[in-house]
């Protein structure tokens, strides 16, 4: 303890680790009350690597290389590491090359002294000032756990809550680092109405008279079905369970949350929902993995990190993509093709096997080296799954994909499944948040077929594949969002609260049902998105609008089904749409699927600054033009 308070500055009453610090802790318990060092101590000039993590007092470290470990055997990707020798020793990026891991904020936690810090949260609260609350994450399927730090009503940091099954000690970076948004101009903090081309700020009773009267109008003069709503992935069963309960309860069908896709056809009937096939906590055991149409590492970064844990231990990683990414893992074979023909790719992989298996191939499909290594290493082994991303899900061609998926994990004995992309969308799927039967569906509504639309939480020009125009022509088009969303197309603007401000749930990749409640007061007049659903379904005269409680809307919409706990395995099935191998469309899609990057994903990472400065946010601006 001695040696390594040597050279370790004594500013504990000013060090943002304070309060935190391994290092603090031992010292007061195993040290002396003095050191008998009298020298000179060391001093190491600060560095920047990116606009998340602070290396300013490394004169702090103790040279424990957690975070080199870290970035070797957890990210992937060896991006801190050791320079010199004896004093003259630093941690550093080298080159002077930022940290840009998708995961590089849980070096933050690992760190036991205050070397490395939260650049946003830094000196910002003491952490002894601040409420810790538990949470679940908004942004993608794993549905990671969190602790939400808060202070004075507002949040001021997001970290990991350790959960074997879902998602370990370990939380992405845009599950940290998005709270920002919480804080920033853009929450619509009152209802607003337009009037004359003008925005103006209204009470409640009239926004929702105002929402009321219009929908009423649409339906008497164009009937329930030129009613729509169109509802993010990223919202939570509650508010999805209520809004087809509006949808329908008006006489309408049209309601769809998959908003990225470019076909329909592939769903279940009945309330089940497509889902990961097998848990997220086997994921790292897995002996042979297959992904189709992910960017892995940037879609789903805590499922990309078992994966990672697999491979370190022996499992052999396939796949099938439009491009050659970097997943910071070794690959046993990759198959590059456009994903204009990922079904015939996919069918090659599929011929090979009934070749290695002696069968009848099931689809044609051309087998060459690749594949066969691939149907060989498939047909070995004992854990196996084949994975669809998300691109896979979106893809023109879905059902056909599937179908040759499943056709070949049959054969092999792996399972096929999605890794599915929001934190509600097997949540979405159960609940009625699809349209009913002769219901339009996202592509239809978002194409120009409504007269009132209503969007929850989302923004199409950002968050569908068909984009905003369509809506143009729609007579009233209201919008619920914590953000000033929509303005161009929007006749009114509701505020409801982000996942801080509200009680809720998401069913994740795994189909496990995860609870939250509110960790702080609402901002302003915004209000719980369920909330305002119930009181517009009142307003309206609809039944079925009494609930007094998240958890009363939750019991209803999923019953028997307890927080924490996987939702009843008869309900999530990847089976066929009634396509078959043998009817797999092999010819070229026509159009690209729609993919959101990484920190594009939903409004809350959007408006996140941190992360709208990381390399990976840059370099799609500069590649897309996108506007983030």
């Amino acid at each position: 303890m001695e040696f390594l308070l040597i050279n370790h500055p004594l500013d504990c009453p000013i060090c943002d680790q304070g309060g935190e610090c391994q290092l603090q802790d031992l010292a007061v318990g195993y040290g002396g009350g003095a050191s008998r060092y009298q020298e000179e101590k060391r001093v190491v000039f600060h560095k920047n690597v990116g606009p998340l993590i602070s290396m300013e007092e490394m004169s702090r470290c103790i040279h424990c290389t957690r975070c080199v470990r870290f970035g070797q055997e957890i990210a992937g990707v060896m991006e801190l590491g050791m320079s010199h020798r004896g004093e003259h020793a630093e941690i550093e990026s080298f080159v002077g090359a930022s940290v840009d891991s998708e995961l590089s904020g849980n070096m933050i936690d690992i760190c036991p002294v205050g070397a490395l810090t939260s650049k946003p949260f830094r000196y910002s609260a003491r952490t002894w000032e601040l409420s810790r609350r538990k949470s679940v994450s908004p942004h993608d399927s794993t549905g990671a756990n969190l602790i939400v730090q808060v202070k004075n009503h507002r949040v001021m940091r997001v970290v990991p809550l350790e959960n074997e099954a879902v998602n370990e000690c370990w939380i992405a970076d845009r599950d940290r680092f998005s709270y920002e948004a919480l804080n920033s101009d853009e929450r619509l903090t009152q209802p607003m109405l337009k009037q004359g081309g003008e925005w103006k700020t209204v009470d409640w009773q009239t926004a929702l008279e105002y929402v009321a009267n219009g929908l009423r109008q649409v339906k008497a003069e164009h009937g329930a079905g030129a009613i729509g709503l169109l509802a993010s992935p990223h919202s939570s069963v509650e508010e999805l369970a209520l809004a087809g309960a509006l949808v329908r309860g008006l006489g309408s069908q049209n309601i769809d949350s998959r908003l990225r896709h470019a076909a329909f056809d592939n769903v279940l009937p009945g309330g089940k929902a497509r889902w990961l096939g097998r848990s997220i906590a086997s994921l790292s055991q897995l002996q042979r993995v297959l992904v189709v149409g992910s960017s892995l590492r940037k879609d789903h970064p805590l499922f990309a990190q078992r994966i990672r844990q697999a491979v370190r231990h022996g499992a052999q990683l396939f796949r099938l993509a439009d491009r050659d990414e970097d997943w910071a893992t070794p690959l046993a074979a990759s198959v590059q093709a456009d994903a204009s023909v990922w079904v015939a790719a996919l069918a090659g992989i599929a011929a090979a096997v009934a070749a290695e298996a002696g069968l009848q191939t099931p689809v044609a499909g051309e087998v060459n080296e690749t594949n066969r290594a691939i149907a060989r290493a498939l047909m070995g082994g004992e854990h196996k799954a084949i994975l669809l991303g998300n691109a896979a899900a979106h893809h023109e061609k879905a059902s056909s994909l599937l179908s040759v998926a499943n056709w070949i994990g049959q054969q092999t004995g792996a399972t096929v499944g999605y890794l599915t992309e929001a934190a509600n969308t097997v949540g979405a799927q159960l609940v009625g948040g699809l349209p009913g039967q002769g219901g339009l569906h996202a592509g239809q509504m978002l194409g120009g077929a409504l007269k009132a639309a209503i969007l929850l939480n989302t923004e199409p020009v950002h968050d569908s594949a068909a984009g905003a125009t369509g809506l143009q022509g729609a007579g009233m088009v209201v919008t619920l969002s914590p953000f000033k969303a929509n303005m161009d197309i929007s006749d009114v603007l509701l505020p409801i609260a982000p996942f801080t401000e509200t009680s809720g749930s998401f069913v994740n990749a795994e189909g496990r049902l995860q609870s939250f409640s509110a960790v702080v007061r609402p901002l302003g007049e915004t209000r719980p998105g369920w909330k305002v659903l119930r009181v517009l379904g009142n307003l309206l005269g609809l039944p079925g609008f009494d609930a007094e409680s998240s958890q009363a809307v939750l019991a209803s919409a999923l019953p028997g089904v307890a927080a924490g706990e996987r939702v009843d395995a008869a309900r999530l099935s990847n089976a066929d749409a009634g396509v078959g191998p043998a009817g797999a469309d092999l010819n070229p899609a026509r159009v690209r699927p729609c993919v959101a990057p990484i920190y594009q994903l939903d409004g809350l990472v959007r408006r996140a600054p941190a992360l709208q400065q990381t390399r990976d946010a840059r370099t799609v601006v500069e590649a897309e033009g996108v506007h983030a």
